[in-house]
Parts: C-alpha cells; sequence; structure tokens
C-alpha cells in the first residue's frame, strides 16, 4: 500500500487497524498490571507527567505497522518525535496511550490515537480503547463512528445545562490557573468532568456524552484523531491558534446548540489567561 492509496478512507481503515494492534499490546500489559506485575516507569516534564515502557513499545508498533503499510508516510509521535518519510504527502499522527496515568492507576480511561494528516488538517482517524475494545473512527466529509454506529453531538437548550469536559496540564503554576478557570466556569454550566483523556473527552464530544470539551496546552497527537470524531459528528471545533479570544493554545469543542455561548462564558471566565 503506498501514497497512492492516500483517500482518507483508505487512511482511516489503516488508522483503526493500527491503533487496534497496539491497543491489543496494551490491553496485555493492563492485565498483566492488573495481576501484579510490574511496569517501568520514567518522567518527562514534571514529577506528573509520566511515560512507562508500554507507551514506547505502543509507540514502536505502531511505528513498525505503518511503515509496513504506509512506506513513505511521515510519522509524528508523541515518544519518539518525527520521521519524515520521503515526501507522501500523509503525516500519521500518533499517541501510543492517552491517559497514562489513568493506564498506570489502572483507571479503564486511556486510548490509542491514530491520525492521517494532509498540510496538518486531520482526514481520518481512529481512537480505540484497549480494555473496552470501543473503537471510534472518523473520516473527513464523511462522518465518525463509534463500533461502526453513526455519531451526532447532543443538541442541549441552553448553557445552564451543558456538560462540559476539561483537562489539566502537567506544570503546577499553569494547573493552578486553570482550576480558578475552571471554579469560575461552574458556576455558568450544569458540570465539569476531568477524566483524563483528550483524545476520548473529544469522542465523547462525539457521541453526546458531553456537550463540550475545552483544554489548553495539548499537543498535536493529543487532539488529531479524537477533534476529527467531534468535528465529524457534528461538533463546533477551535484547534490551537484558531480560538485567540480563548488563548493561543485552547482546543475546543462544542455542540453547535451552545457554542456561541459557551465560547462568550469561557472568554469571560478568563480563558485567554490559562
Amino acid at each position: 500500500m503506498g501514497a497512492q492509496d492516500s483517500d482518507p478512507e483508505t487512511l482511516t481503515t489503516v488508522a483503526e487497524q493500527v491503533a487496534a494492534d497496539a491497543a491489543a499490546l496494551v490491553r496485555d500489559a493492563y492485565e498483566a498490571m492488573q495481576a501484579g506485575e510490574r511496569v517501568a516507569v520514567d518522567t518527562k516534564s514534571s514529577a506528573t507527567d509520566v511515560v512507562t515502557a508500554v507507551d514506547t513499545a505502543s509507540e514502536r508498533l505502531i511505528r513498525r505497522r505503518l511503515a509496513h503499510l504506509r512506506p513513505g508516510d511521515a510519522v509524528l509521535g508523541e515518544e519518539e518525535g518525527t520521521d519524515a518519510g520521503s515526501g507522501s504527502g500523509v503525516t500519521w499522527v500518533v499517541d501510543p496511550i492517552d491517559g497514562t496515568v489513568n493506564f498506570l492507576y489502572g483507571l479503564p480511561w486511556f486510548a490509542v490515537s491514530v491520525a492521517a494528516q494532509v498540510d496538518g488538517v486531520s482526514v481520518a482517524g481512529a481512537v480505540v480503547e484497549p480494555v473496552s475494545g470501543r473503537r471510534w473512527t472518523a473520516t473527513r466529509g464523511r462522518g465518525a463512528w463509534l463500533d461502526g454506529r453513526a455519531l451526532r453531538v447532543s443538541a442541549p437548550v441552553s448553557l445552564d445545562v451543558t456538560l462540559v469536559a476539561t483537562g489539566f496540564a502537567y506544570d503546577p503554576e499553569r494547573r493552578a490557573r486553570q482550576a480558578r478557570f475552571a471554579a469560575q466556569l461552574l458556576g455558568r454550566v450544569r458540570d465539569v468532568r476531568r477524566q483524563g483523556s483528550a483524545a476520548l473527552d473529544l469522542c465523547a464530544v462525539g457521541a453526546g456524552w458531553v456537550d463540550a470539551y475545552t483544554e489548553h496546552g495539548l499537543s498535536p497527537w493529543d487532539w488529531a484523531a479524537g477533534a476529527l470524531v467531534a468535528a465529524e459528528a457534528g461538533a463546533v471545533v477551535a484547534l490551537p491558534g484558531e480560538a485567540p479570544d480563548l488563548g493561543a493554545d485552547a482546543v475546543l469543542a462544542a455542540s453547535p446548540a451552545i457554542a456561541t455561548s459557551l465560547r462568550t462564558v469561557l472568554a469571560e471566565c478568563g480563558a485567554s489567561e490559562v
């Protein structure tokens, strides 16, 4: 399979296949941990920003599978950086475990995320949950699915009954600012959820399990597949650089029913200062 096979539906099939292969590896490691086996852990930007040997093994498996299925494509991964490929025009953006802290604690809300981008825009993506086996997929312009079922966002009647998901950075000072922002937001919406996986939070918007999601400081691998799922399910999506009123690195995905009013409230709550 080469660069000539770059139809978004073909890329979605590859993303799902590769993400599922990696999810099987992660699931086996998770089950071994539950049985008492230890996993090697290191830290990155701070003591709370962890990487496990399973993250690394998952990403290396994904890279091997992509090298076989898509020779020449570029790969951007969270743990091992960029492989420029041979200029096919497709870049795979990979998070081998999104929600590593959850994985490490045994909390089963984490996933493998694989997206294909062309000119920096996600055209295909898959987010696969190792524990539940759920598969979230999306193809630009052609829809989003959960285990083959078409997804559609929610339609809350007003902002005060809107359920918003969010997340917090690893840097302690930024976390404190985000906590103040979330405290302001809590008084304006139904409630706030913090679940620990950006990819799955974005998918949850697409499924209507939450009405919106916003977070600052994400990397491309955090949102590349999940944001496409949300957008293809009908969400209004703003990626880093697209919502300066919310901050240069803000991500927002929201039901169209409340997107405009929520964006206004996020700005009023100090999103641009987070």
